[in-house]
């Protein structure tokens, strides 16, 4: 008799490596997004470029137009408004953006980090092109809140996109997006608000405000893009982040 060993079983096969790992859902929307809004971005400022800074007809008659209707109390609301699309005001938004989205301490501390740095590089930049297209602001004698530098791209509309698009992500990384869309609502309606002040108050043209939300909107796609690597997830139930 021969000694009898386990049944014969199927023969372990080398283990073969698997696809590389596909981008996330968001990624290929995202780069689009970017890219469609960077596209326009170079157009208008191109456009400008090459009409050194001169107003197309739609600008020059939404300019005239808000020049003559500036009634109180309108006025007085419009510089509320529009003073609240810089300085400290989207740096807190920032902050607060950073302390929902992060996880204890040292991850709402890198949120925070993150989340400020996204709006501060943005602010550098906008600043960048504004000095390097130099293009005029409409007449002096006809603002009726406080101007200064040039006028392409909006930096009150810059940056108040950027602080708005900061706090979304913070709210969803903190409720979800389908509890997120009220907050999402009101934070869009700011924005549109105060660059819709620049040109009520005859501090900016028309374009000047959408090339300063395009700007903004290319930033913050390509910001989310780089979101895991700078803030990762955590898994539920699980205090390690992750950036899957």
């Amino acid at each position: 008799m021969t000694a009898s060993g386990p049944p014969p079983g199927p023969e372990p096969q080398a283990a073969r490596p698997g696809p590389a790992p596909r981008p996330g859902p968001g990624t290929r929307p995202l780069l689009t997004v970017a890219a469609v809004c960077a596209a326009l971005f170079t157009a208008a400022a191109v456009t400008v470029s090459v009409r050194h800074g001169v107003p197309l007809a739609p600008e020059r008659a939404a300019v005239h137009w808000s020049a003559a209707h500036h009634g109180e109390p309108l006025r007085s609301i419009a510089r509320v408004l529009t003073a609240t699309g810089t300085g400290t005001v989207p740096y807190l938004l920032a902050v607060l953006a950073g302390l929902l989205a992060g996880r204890g301490a040292r991850g709402r501390l890198r949120a925070v980090g993150c989340a400020v740095l996204v709006l501060a590089a943005g602010q550098a930049i906008r600043y960048g092109l504004m000095e390097w297209l130099a293009r005029p602001r409409p007449p002096a004698l006809d603002w009726a809140g406080p101007a200064s530098g040039y006028a392409f791209p909006s930096g009150h509309a810059t940056t108040s996109a950027l602080a708005a698009g900061i706090l979304a992500w913070g709210i969803a990384r903190r409720v979800g997006p389908a509890r997120a869309r009220t907050w999402w609502a009101v934070l869009a309606v700011w924005t549109a608000g105060v660059g819709l002040t620049r040109v009520y108050l005859v501090v900016h043209w028309p374009g000047d405000v959408v090339g300063g939300w395009l700007l903004a909107a290319t930033l913050l796609s390509l910001a989310l893009l780089l979101e895991p690597l700078a803030v990762p997830r955590t898994r539920p139930g699980n205090a390690r982040p992750t950036n899957s």
